[in-house]
């Protein structure tokens, strides 16, 4: 997490300073590494940390501030497209070292998880962590969990063989297909090009960045539903229920698109 926030820390500096294309493309690139890093780990981090009745929560908690973050960026956009002097994108683009900053010292301050400091064969502070995270001095079940997933962990000799067995084929499919469908939905490019794609659809400058700002704040309130139905309902549920939505939808889109009041009402619906 440290290394994510320096380097999209940089991305956001270069960009906000850019003197020309090659420079806003460095720091687009540095922007991508930095939250490639972040999004691999604190997924992790955070699963490592929680206990598990509210680990579902807590992890979509991280999308939750994803979410938050994409509506506060789609407002800042709205808001210095009205500067003055040309210079709005540049303010725009270097205020995303703000969040860059709060990431980095963040990081200084967050304690290392157990799972990470038993991997090191330092169990007496992994019990000493694992104490003070749940606020009890009885740990010994789920320490002994730990400690035991871990040996069985270094147990495994050739992982990157071992899972391309006939055994470990459902597991290796769906981690790979789940996430590449979830790409060719389309969604990303509703969720990161907003305004592009709902001036290409007939708005005005000032109605895309409007419109933006309108799909976050639905993404957030969806994500926040989320987070009080995932525990109870479980991931697959969700799952099945979000897959069928965005069929549904998508379908009304395809048939209905030269209908910009209707493809735009449905493409809120798909962020719900």
């Amino acid at each position: 997490m440290l290394f994510g926030g320096t380097v999209f820390l940089a991305g956001a500096i270069l960009n906000g300073l850019a003197k020309n294309v090659a420079m806003r493309i460095v720091g687009r690139l540095l922007l991508g590494v930095g939250v490639g890093s972040a999004n691999q780990c604190v997924p992790v981090y955070l699963s490592e940390m929680a206990p598990a009745k509210i680990r579902g929560a807590l992890n979509i908690g991280c999308s939750m501030a994803i979410t938050v973050g994409l509506f506060i960026a789609n407002f800042v956009n709205y808001g210095t497209s009205k500067l003055k002097g040309g210079n709005g994108w540049r303010i725009s683009l270097g205020l995303a070292a703000v969040p860059a900053i709060v990431m980095t010292l963040g990081a200084f301050f967050l304690p290392d998880t157990p799972n990470s400091l038993i991997e090191r064969g330092e169990k007496d502070k992994a019990r000493g962590m694992l104490q003070k995270i749940r606020g009890t001095e009885h740990v010994d079940a789920e320490f002994q969990d730990l400690v035991e997933a871990s040996e069985a962990a270094k147990q495994v000799k050739h992982p990157w063989k071992n899972i391309m067995q006939r055994r470990y084929r459902p597991q290796l499919v769906m981690v790979h297909l789940i996430p590449f469908f979830q790409q060719l939905t389309g969604i990303n490019v509703i969720m990161f090009y907003a305004p592009v794609l709902f001036k290409t659809l007939g708005f005005g400058n000032d109605a895309s960045l409007l419109s933006a700002v309108i799909t976050g704040l639905i993404n957030v309130f969806a994500t926040l539903s989320s987070i009080f139905c995932v525990d109870k309902f479980g991931r697959r549920a969700l799952f099945l229920e979000g897959g069928i939505q965005m069929l549904i939808c998508q379908e009304f889109v395809h048939q209905y698109e030269n209908d910009i009041n209707l493809t735009f009402i449905m493409c809120m619906v798909v962020y719900i």
